[in-house]
């Protein structure tokens, strides 16, 4: 896709099952917005630990918001027509498969993204172990030890820190978040509305003092 505006900035950790619905999406994000999808990766954990949040939301809901959290998610999958199960381990930790990703070249990237997103929503695999990051890696068709490697080196490790500090900035406090010409939009239930904002839509000038 050829476009001289700016990329939709897509926002995301492996960890979160909306995060894996709207990664489902983003090639028809990027066909009917008309601009590319850029993959922002960035540690959830470190977000929430930044602005004061728990760790792991799921565990803080009530008992009716839980049952409704697990029925919105089959509803969007369904909507979505993806497949999705319930992980084995959840939250995995997913630091390590974010380095993977960063150590990985960038055309392998969207591929790797995918792979990441299917074995923990889809296969049940967990994250959090290095030899299933490589078993991915590795039917990318790249070294995989060679990507481990330098997944672990410091370069990567600052390469991670300095996207989730991005992310604070760009005001992302959750996944997965959508940055259209720098207006922030949270959630895959937005997507008709970043498509829209995309194309020129625009809130109408005297609703922005609405406050509440």
């Amino acid at each position: 896709m050829t476009t001289d505006r700016a990329p939709i900035e897509f926002w995301f950790d492996f960890s979160c099952p909306y995060a894996y619905l709207a990664s489902t999406q983003r090639r028809r994000l990027a066909a009917e917005s008309g601009r590319e999808v850029a993959l922002r990766p960035f540690l959830l954990g470190g977000v929430f630990a930044a602005l004061g949040q728990a760790q792991n939301l799921s565990a803080t809901l009530s008992p009716p918001k839980a049952r409704h959290n697990r029925n919105d998610v089959v509803r969007w999958a369904s909507w979505f027509e993806v497949p999705i199960a319930t992980p084995r381990i959840h939250p995995n930790r997913t630091v390590d498969a974010l380095r993977a990703l960063l150590a990985c070249p960038p055309e392998a990237w969207s591929a790797m993204v995918d792979a990441c997103f299917a074995a923990y929503w889809v296969h049940q695999r967990n994250l959090a172990d290095r030899a299933v990051i490589a078993d991915l890696v590795h039917g990318l068709g790249l070294d995989a030890n060679a990507v481990i490697a330098r997944s672990q080196g410091e370069a990567v490790k600052a390469e991670l820190r300095v996207r989730t500090d991005a992310a604070l900035a760009a005001g992302v406090f959750g996944a997965p978040a959508f940055v259209v010409d720098g207006e922030l939009f949270w959630g895959q239930d937005r997507l008709p509305l970043v498509v829209a904002a995309a194309k020129g839509w625009q809130v109408r000038p005297e609703l922005r003092l609405f406050q509440f």
